[in-house]
């Protein structure tokens, strides 16, 4: 089912306005390049036209929160076939960058700019050499997809390729020009499906969570209210929706270390609906947890709220006593699944230091 997309003008009489086409697409590069959030307000592009070194250059280049690569291909009437075939290729190339090469490619797009420094002010937290570039996704920009092209990114997809389609589409009213977009997946599901690059093995039933403990969120208020949490935006929030009752999750504060292992005891609540026993009765936890703002101001804003998830602790850790040794896995998702051979030796080293057994 190919997505489109119909917009009406509102009045007792709605109009509908009649779809028309920019007159090139580089034009629409060109508006992603000003305004990146035409893409998504979770990406930072970091590359533009940039050369794989076997005859190619990528459109455009993005950075997830976690460090993770998006590769951006236009469309630019090509095949289905064509284009996809050209994304895959040019996906081999860049697995293969390294921390060096990505800031290369950003002083090229940005000179005089660091990337560590952008990224840290975009995504408010630091980018990890270690896990920069662990992962990858493509997504193809396309004014309509066709139903060969629907088949062939649903191949892929089902097959765990991270491939996405986002589809734009114009519309003229009043002499000027609107755009749309629809992807054919959900972005932020998307990533919660992408493998690592390199060496994968079966998900040991352990979820990772991290706890970024900052003036939002206070890793006290979550030892002593029993949860975890993340928001601020839908990228942040997402992926706890993975977590349901008698979940095992270990939850590790960057910076700090592995801090807690405990049993998930419900599903995902935002901030205006969580609430926590305490010894005057239940309340809600924007009442007591006070060592951290939790994004109250944006308790009506789906989108930018904080959620948390119920947690039955079984052991945890102060800060200053977190559990941070060379070699254990770390990631940027608030929580994912995830199969690297690491995480099988983190679980094995966290379960001696937290005296705990197997699931």
């Amino acid at each position: 089912m190919s997505i489109r997309t119909a917009l009406w003008k509102v009045g007792k009489q709605p109009q509908q306005l009649v779809e028309s086409v920019l007159e090139s697409e580089q034009l629409l590069e060109e508006m992603i390049v000003s305004s990146p959030k035409l893409l998504s307000d979770e990406w930072l592009l970091i590359g533009r036209q940039e050369s794989t070194g076997f005859g190619g250059r990528i459109d455009l280049l993005a950075i997830a929160p976690d460090g993770a690569l998006v590769l951006i291909e236009i469309k630019r009437n090509r095949t289905p076939r064509e284009v996809v075939a050209q994304a895959l290729d040019y996906a081999a190339w860049v697995q293969t960058l390294t921390s060096d090469d990505i800031a290369g490619i950003y002083n090229r797009f940005a000179p005089g700019k660091s990337l560590a420094n952008e990224f840290k002010n975009y995504f408010g937290h630091e980018l990890e050499e270690d896990t920069i570039n662990d992962n990858h996704q493509i997504v193809i920009v396309a004014g309509s997809l066709d139903e060969s092209s629907e088949r062939i990114i649903n191949y892929l997809s089902d097959r765990d390729i991270a491939i996405n389609v986002l589809c734009f589409q114009v519309f003229s009213i009043d002499g000027e020009q609107l755009i749309s977009r629809a992807w054919l997946r959900d972005p932020l599901l998307a990533q919660v499906t992408v493998t690592p690059i390199g060496e994968a093995e079966p998900w040991n039933g352990e979820y990772y969570h991290s706890f970024g403990d900052s003036a939002t969120r206070s890793w006290s208020d979550a030892v002593k209210y029993g949860f975890i949490c993340g928001g601020g935006g839908a990228w942040y929030s997402r992926t706890i929706k993975q977590l349901n009752p008698g979940d095992r999750i270990w939850a590790n504060v960057p910076g700090s270390g592995y801090v807690g292992v405990g049993i998930v005891t419900g599903h995902m609540q935002a901030a205006s609906d969580f609430k926590v026993n305490t010894p005057e009765g239940e309340r809600n936890i924007l009442e007591v947890a006070k060592n951290g703002n939790y994004h109250a101001a944006y308790t009506n804003d789906p989108e930018r709220s904080e959620y948390f998830v119920p947690v039955n602790w079984i052991k945890t850790f102060p800060l200053n006593q977190a559990v941070q040794e060379i070699g254990l896995f770390g990631n940027q998702n608030t929580v994912c699944k995830p199969t690297t051979p690491k995480w099988r030796t983190t679980i094995d080293r966290l379960k001696e230091r937290f005296q705990v057994s197997n699931k």
